[in-house]
Protein backbone atom coordinates (compact mmCIF):
# COMPACT_ATOMS: atom_id res chain seq x y z
CA UNK A 1 0.00 0.00 0.00
CA UNK A 2 1.24 3.10 -0.88
CA UNK A 3 0.15 6.45 0.50
CA UNK A 4 1.00 10.23 -0.40
CA UNK A 5 -0.03 12.15 2.97
CA UNK A 6 -0.05 9.76 6.29
CA UNK A 7 -2.89 10.88 8.31
CA UNK A 8 -0.93 11.50 11.61
CA UNK A 9 -3.82 11.10 13.73
CA UNK A 10 -3.67 7.51 12.59
CA UNK A 11 0.24 6.92 13.76
CA UNK A 12 1.39 5.55 16.70
CA UNK A 13 4.99 4.53 18.47
CA UNK A 14 5.46 1.76 20.79
CA UNK A 15 7.85 -1.04 21.46
CA UNK A 16 6.98 -4.58 19.49
CA UNK A 17 5.15 -6.91 21.65
CA UNK A 18 4.97 -9.90 19.42
CA UNK A 19 7.91 -11.88 17.04
CA UNK A 20 6.02 -11.44 14.32
CA UNK A 21 6.02 -8.06 14.88
CA UNK A 22 9.68 -7.80 15.02
CA UNK A 23 9.72 -9.82 12.12
CA UNK A 24 7.37 -7.36 10.36
CA UNK A 25 9.98 -4.54 11.54
CA UNK A 26 12.60 -6.84 10.13
CA UNK A 27 10.28 -6.90 6.80
CA UNK A 28 10.48 -3.19 6.70
CA UNK A 29 14.05 -2.79 7.10
CA UNK A 30 14.79 -5.20 4.30
CA UNK A 31 12.50 -2.99 1.78
CA UNK A 32 14.12 0.08 2.55
CA UNK A 33 18.32 -1.10 3.17
CA UNK A 34 18.57 -3.82 0.71
CA UNK A 35 15.63 -2.73 -1.95
CA UNK A 36 15.43 0.90 -2.00
CA UNK A 37 19.63 1.07 -0.98
CA UNK A 38 20.83 -1.41 -2.65
CA UNK A 39 22.58 -3.15 0.64
CA UNK A 40 24.11 -6.51 -0.18
CA UNK A 41 22.06 -9.29 1.23
CA UNK A 42 23.26 -12.86 2.30
CA UNK A 43 21.55 -15.98 0.67
CA UNK A 44 19.11 -16.11 3.62
CA UNK A 45 17.83 -12.58 4.02
CA UNK A 46 17.46 -12.76 0.61
CA UNK A 47 15.12 -15.35 0.87
CA UNK A 48 13.35 -14.84 3.36
CA UNK A 49 13.34 -10.68 3.10
CA UNK A 50 14.28 -9.52 5.91
CA UNK A 51 17.12 -7.92 7.74
CA UNK A 52 18.64 -9.73 10.85
CA UNK A 53 21.55 -9.70 12.53
CA UNK A 54 21.97 -11.46 16.15
CA UNK A 55 21.30 -8.36 17.77
CA UNK A 56 17.81 -8.14 16.79
CA UNK A 57 17.47 -11.30 19.64
CA UNK A 58 18.24 -8.95 22.82
CA UNK A 59 17.59 -5.61 21.41
CA UNK A 60 13.89 -4.15 22.32
CA UNK A 61 12.41 -2.88 18.76
CA UNK A 62 10.49 0.50 18.60
CA UNK A 63 8.22 0.72 15.86
CA UNK A 64 5.68 3.27 13.91
CA UNK A 65 2.24 2.20 13.09
CA UNK A 66 0.21 3.34 10.69
CA UNK A 67 -3.56 1.95 11.87
CA UNK A 68 -5.20 3.29 8.90
CA UNK A 69 -3.50 -0.16 6.59
CA UNK A 70 -5.88 -2.85 8.09
CA UNK A 71 -3.42 -5.57 7.06
CA UNK A 72 -1.00 -6.43 10.33
CA UNK A 73 1.95 -7.22 8.60
CA UNK A 74 1.91 -3.80 6.73
CA UNK A 75 1.00 -1.55 9.46
CA UNK A 76 4.45 -1.30 10.45
CA UNK A 77 6.49 1.54 8.50
CA UNK A 78 9.04 2.44 10.85
CA UNK A 79 11.45 1.19 13.26
CA UNK A 80 14.29 1.63 15.59
CA UNK A 81 16.46 -0.97 17.36
CA UNK A 82 17.52 0.43 20.68
CA UNK A 83 20.34 -1.74 22.50
CA UNK A 84 20.39 -1.32 26.57
CA UNK A 85 24.26 -1.81 28.05
CA UNK A 86 23.04 -4.88 30.49
CA UNK A 87 21.86 -6.58 27.47
CA UNK A 88 24.66 -5.85 25.15
CA UNK A 89 27.07 -7.20 28.31
CA UNK A 90 25.39 -10.35 28.19
CA UNK A 91 25.88 -11.19 24.62
CA UNK A 92 29.44 -9.55 24.85
CA UNK A 93 29.42 -6.44 22.49
CA UNK A 94 27.49 -3.57 21.18
CA UNK A 95 27.08 -3.82 17.51
CA UNK A 96 28.83 -0.08 17.13
CA UNK A 97 32.04 -2.26 18.28
CA UNK A 98 32.52 -3.27 15.04
CA UNK A 99 33.34 -0.74 13.57
CA UNK A 100 34.47 1.58 16.22
CA UNK A 101 36.66 1.57 19.30
CA UNK A 102 34.12 2.45 21.88
CA UNK A 103 36.38 1.97 24.81
CA UNK A 104 35.46 5.75 26.11
CA UNK A 105 32.11 5.49 25.70
CA UNK A 106 31.68 2.08 28.11
CA UNK A 107 33.89 4.05 30.49
CA UNK A 108 32.26 6.54 31.19
CA UNK A 109 29.94 5.24 34.06
CA UNK A 110 26.61 6.43 32.50
CA UNK A 111 24.00 4.07 31.52
CA UNK A 112 23.57 3.52 27.88
CA UNK A 113 21.52 3.02 25.02
CA UNK A 114 22.77 2.25 21.39
CA UNK A 115 20.33 3.23 18.81
CA UNK A 116 20.68 1.69 15.33
CA UNK A 117 18.88 0.15 12.35
CA UNK A 118 16.31 3.47 11.78
CA UNK A 119 14.04 2.70 8.88
CA UNK A 120 11.01 4.30 8.15
CA UNK A 121 9.26 3.77 4.15
CA UNK A 122 9.60 6.52 1.63
CA UNK A 123 6.57 8.47 1.96
CA UNK A 124 6.31 8.48 5.94
CA UNK A 125 9.75 9.98 6.02
CA UNK A 126 8.01 13.74 7.23
CA UNK A 127 9.15 15.94 10.45
CA UNK A 128 5.62 14.62 12.48
CA UNK A 129 6.26 11.25 12.11
CA UNK A 130 9.84 11.64 12.72
CA UNK A 131 9.52 13.18 15.77
CA UNK A 132 7.16 10.44 17.03
CA UNK A 133 9.99 8.33 16.58
CA UNK A 134 12.05 10.47 18.89
CA UNK A 135 9.28 11.18 21.01
CA UNK A 136 9.15 7.37 21.60
CA UNK A 137 12.84 7.33 22.08
CA UNK A 138 13.01 9.46 24.79
CA UNK A 139 10.52 7.92 26.52
CA UNK A 140 12.31 4.73 26.57
CA UNK A 141 15.14 7.03 28.13
CA UNK A 142 13.80 8.16 30.84
CA UNK A 143 11.99 4.60 31.42
CA UNK A 144 14.82 3.42 31.65
CA UNK A 145 17.52 6.37 33.23
CA UNK A 146 19.83 6.26 30.12
CA UNK A 147 22.67 8.44 30.47
CA UNK A 148 23.76 8.49 27.06
CA UNK A 149 23.20 7.54 23.81
CA UNK A 150 25.32 6.39 20.77
CA UNK A 151 25.13 4.50 17.72
CA UNK A 152 26.23 4.35 13.67
CA UNK A 153 24.61 6.51 11.67
CA UNK A 154 24.76 6.81 7.69
CA UNK A 155 25.77 8.49 4.95
CA UNK A 156 24.64 6.53 1.37
CA UNK A 157 27.02 5.52 -0.40
CA UNK A 158 30.46 4.44 -0.57
CA UNK A 159 32.82 7.30 -2.45
CA UNK A 160 34.07 9.15 0.55
CA UNK A 161 35.01 11.98 -2.07
CA UNK A 162 31.52 12.87 -3.15
CA UNK A 163 30.69 13.33 0.87
CA UNK A 164 33.97 15.07 1.78
CA UNK A 165 33.06 18.71 2.64
CA UNK A 166 29.70 16.33 5.13
CA UNK A 167 32.56 14.90 6.82
CA UNK A 168 34.75 17.62 7.20
CA UNK A 169 32.06 19.57 8.58
CA UNK A 170 31.21 16.58 11.19
CA UNK A 171 34.71 16.85 12.15
CA UNK A 172 35.49 20.43 12.31
CA UNK A 173 32.15 21.45 14.60
CA UNK A 174 30.65 18.39 16.23
CA UNK A 175 34.06 16.22 17.14
CA UNK A 176 33.40 14.78 20.46
CA UNK A 177 35.50 15.65 23.42
CA UNK A 178 38.50 13.45 23.94
CA UNK A 179 36.78 11.67 27.38
CA UNK A 180 33.84 10.36 24.96
CA UNK A 181 35.93 10.37 21.46
CA UNK A 182 35.23 6.95 19.98
CA UNK A 183 37.25 6.30 17.00
CA UNK A 184 37.01 4.10 13.63
CA UNK A 185 38.70 0.97 14.09
CA UNK A 186 42.33 0.68 12.21
CA UNK A 187 41.70 -1.47 9.47
CA UNK A 188 38.26 0.55 8.46
CA UNK A 189 39.25 4.23 9.74
CA UNK A 190 38.45 6.71 6.85
CA UNK A 191 39.90 10.42 7.53
CA UNK A 192 37.28 12.58 7.77
CA UNK A 193 39.33 15.78 7.78
CA UNK A 194 39.59 16.31 4.40
CA UNK A 195 39.38 20.42 4.05
CA UNK A 196 40.41 23.09 6.35
CA UNK A 197 37.21 24.45 8.37
CA UNK A 198 37.76 27.68 6.53
CA UNK A 199 37.72 26.13 3.37
CA UNK A 200 34.15 25.63 3.20
CA UNK A 201 30.31 27.06 4.18
CA UNK A 202 29.15 25.35 7.25
CA UNK A 203 25.48 26.20 6.72
CA UNK A 204 25.28 24.84 3.46
CA UNK A 205 27.21 21.49 4.69
CA UNK A 206 25.40 21.12 7.29
CA UNK A 207 21.62 21.47 4.97
CA UNK A 208 23.19 18.36 2.48
CA UNK A 209 23.71 15.93 5.25
CA UNK A 210 21.08 13.06 5.47
CA UNK A 211 17.83 14.08 7.90
CA UNK A 212 18.53 11.58 10.87
CA UNK A 213 22.32 12.89 11.43
CA UNK A 214 20.74 16.79 11.12
CA UNK A 215 18.19 15.29 13.86
CA UNK A 216 21.29 14.15 16.05
CA UNK A 217 23.53 17.05 15.66
CA UNK A 218 20.45 19.64 16.39
CA UNK A 219 19.99 17.13 18.94
CA UNK A 220 23.87 18.54 20.24
CA UNK A 221 25.40 14.57 19.67
CA UNK A 222 29.23 14.71 18.89
CA UNK A 223 30.65 12.40 16.09
CA UNK A 224 33.46 10.00 16.79
CA UNK A 225 36.77 9.98 14.89
CA UNK A 226 36.35 8.85 11.57
CA UNK A 227 33.96 7.42 9.54
CA UNK A 228 33.81 3.39 8.33
CA UNK A 229 32.96 2.32 4.74
CA UNK A 230 30.04 -0.35 4.92
CA UNK A 231 29.98 -2.10 1.52
CA UNK A 232 27.29 -4.26 2.48
CA UNK A 233 25.03 -1.65 3.33
CA UNK A 234 26.41 0.48 0.59
CA UNK A 235 26.72 3.24 3.45
CA UNK A 236 29.75 5.40 4.48
CA UNK A 237 28.97 5.15 8.60
CA UNK A 238 29.79 7.97 11.39
CA UNK A 239 29.34 7.53 15.22
CA UNK A 240 27.06 9.13 16.76
CA UNK A 241 27.32 10.32 20.49
CA UNK A 242 24.82 11.97 22.78
CA UNK A 243 25.36 12.46 26.62
CA UNK A 244 21.59 13.07 27.69
CA UNK A 245 23.66 16.02 29.55
CA UNK A 246 24.06 17.75 25.82
CA UNK A 247 20.63 17.37 24.64
CA UNK A 248 19.28 21.47 23.77
CA UNK A 249 16.74 22.53 26.15
CA UNK A 250 14.47 23.75 23.75
CA UNK A 251 14.28 19.73 22.82
CA UNK A 252 13.84 18.40 26.09
CA UNK A 253 10.85 20.89 26.90
CA UNK A 254 9.45 19.80 23.38
CA UNK A 255 9.47 16.28 24.50
CA UNK A 256 8.29 16.71 27.41
CA UNK A 257 5.27 18.36 26.29
CA UNK A 258 4.44 15.73 24.07
CA UNK A 259 5.02 13.04 26.85
CA UNK A 260 3.29 14.98 29.43
CA UNK A 261 6.18 13.98 31.42
CA UNK A 262 8.61 16.49 33.31
CA UNK A 263 12.18 16.16 31.69
CA UNK A 264 15.09 18.66 33.84
CA UNK A 265 16.96 20.47 31.49
CA UNK A 266 20.62 19.38 31.93
CA UNK A 267 22.84 22.64 29.82
CA UNK A 268 22.23 25.00 27.27
CA UNK A 269 22.76 24.04 23.76
CA UNK A 270 26.65 23.01 23.04
CA UNK A 271 28.42 25.82 21.89
CA UNK A 272 28.55 25.72 17.85
CA UNK A 273 24.82 23.90 17.11
CA UNK A 274 22.40 26.55 16.53
CA UNK A 275 24.96 28.33 14.76
CA UNK A 276 25.24 26.23 11.64
CA UNK A 277 21.67 24.08 12.68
Amino acid sequence: MSISQPNIEKVTVRLAESPAEIRAAQHLRYKVFYEEYAATPSDEMAAERRDFDPYDDIADHLIVIDKSISDPQRQIVGTYRLLRREAAEKYGRFYTSSEYDIAPILDSKMTLLELGRSCVLAEYRTRPILQLLWQGITDYMLDHSIGMMFGCASLQGTDVSSMSYQLAYLHHYHLAPTELRARALDSRYVDMNMHTKDSFEARRAFSSLPALIKGYIRLGAYIGDGAVVDHQFNTTDVCIILPMKQVSERYLKFYGRKLKRDIPAQKDTPDGVEDVA
